[in-house]
């Protein structure tokens, strides 16, 4: 029988965005709308509440390699349906909360929902339908993906305006249920089996060889620096002068930063190896980190658009870079391999940094820069075959 012909890759690729532009909204960017309001309904303090995404990110990585497995075996489309489920269950065990039991568990529910429905599923889905040639799908993906803070942000606190934080909650829950899971069941292909070998009839074995551990040094020190960014880069801007309402708004230019270099990924830098486009990425910090500290304040923009458009660049060379040196063989579950040093950076970045940064911006603004210049050295060598 001949099989169902798939949906062009523009809609498939527009539908997975919106689904990570939902999925970042209503688990990543949730508690940093929502934290204080919880907090103070709860009467919990707001250091427990804001912790608790660290929490539900350790569960994002104890489960990511089981779902990279599961995604290589089965396929990803039935773990993406499954991840919306998922979210919604924990979105509504976070609004249904009343202590911190409840509020931890629906966190952590949150963590396994991430594991199945954030980047790597998709990802890995675009990888089982082109192969090769799936970096202007990742790419186009990661863009739409990128607008999870800025229309979230706004979104949240809006829903959180009009019907409370727990309505938020159960508003992002709905839009699982009754946007993006029949959506997804509708336009991403049925039949999207792990993407095999073309020469072995089973799943490529994946080895911790020299060149998987310096990707995965590569993507740990990005997290590491996108997080502690993500949280402290407002309070850096106030150190170096900057009053509090400017340095918000300076800040802001991250995520811009971040859309416009996808965009310019998806349209022009496609045509360059991604290992170039991933070594300019690594120094896109320490360039704007150097404008910072020889200008001032005056360098703040140039710090916050040089943050935001190498992580916006590595986020793709995440989904790029693995399938370019090793090919589409067991795809999802080494990527999940690579991603689990990151996302357990990312559960102690902030408290790190913010340490660094109370002692001396200085340092810490080093210190960033210095990581950055580690992940440089990190991708030399990766195209050559490691010694046996």
């Amino acid at each position: 029988m001949a099989s169902k012909p798939h949906p062009p890759q523009t809609v498939i690729v527009l539908a997975l965005g919106l689904g990570q532009t939902i999925a970042f909204a209503s688990s990543f960017y949730l508690l940093g709308v929502l934290g204080d309001d919880i907090a103070a309904d709860l009467v919990l303090a707001p250091t427990f509440v804001f912790s608790l995404m660290s929490v539900a990110l350790a569960a994002s990585a104890v489960a990511a390699p089981a779902v990279g497995r599961w995604v290589d075996r089965r396929g990803g489309k039935a773990v993406l349906l499954i991840s919306n489920l998922v979210f919604a269950a924990g979105l509504g065990l976070v609004g249904l909360a009343h202590g911190a039991v409840v509020l931890t568990l629906g966190m952590v529910v949150l963590g396994l929902a991430m594991a199945l429905g954030l980047y790597g599923t998709p990802f890995a889905i675009l990888v089982a339908l082109y192969g090769d040639r799936a970096r202007r799908a990742i790419t186009g993906v990661a863009l739409i993906g990128g607008l999870g803070s800025s229309l979230g942000f706004p979104a949240t606190h809006g829903l959180a305006q009009q019907f409370g934080w727990q309505g938020a909650c159960f508003a992002w829950a709905g839009l699982h249920l009754l946007v993006w899971l029949p959506l997804g069941a509708v336009l991403i292909p049925r039949h999207v089996a792990g993407h095999m070998s073309a020469d072995v009839g089973a799943p490529t074995p994946v080895v911790w060889d020299r060149r998987m551990i310096q990707l995965s040094v590569l993507f740990a020190g990005a997290w590491f620096l996108s997080t502690c960014m993500s949280t402290h880069l407002p309070r850096l801007f106030v150190a170096f002068g900057l009053s509090t309402t400017v340095a918000m708004s300076t800040a802001a230019l991250v995520g811009f930063a971040a859309v416009a270099v996808r965009a310019l990924e998806f349209a022009v830098l496609r045509r360059f190896p991604p290992l170039m486009a991933t070594r300019a990425a690594t120094l896109m910090h320490p360039l704007g980190a150097t404008a910072l500290l020889v200008f001032g304040r005056a360098g703040a923009p140039a710090m916050a658009l040089g943050q935001g458009a190498g992580n916006g660049m590595l986020t793709v060379a995440k989904g790029v870079l693995p399938l370019s040196i090793w090919g589409s063989g067991s795809y999802a579950y080494r990527s999940a391999l690579l991603g689990r040093p990151a996302q357990i950076a990312q559960i102690g970045g902030p408290a790190l940094y913010g340490l660094a940064l109370d002692r001396s911006p200085t340092l810490a603004l080093l210190g960033g820069a210095a990581l950055c210049l580690v992940m440089f050295a990190m991708t030399f060598g990766l195209n050559q075959e490691p010694v046996t």
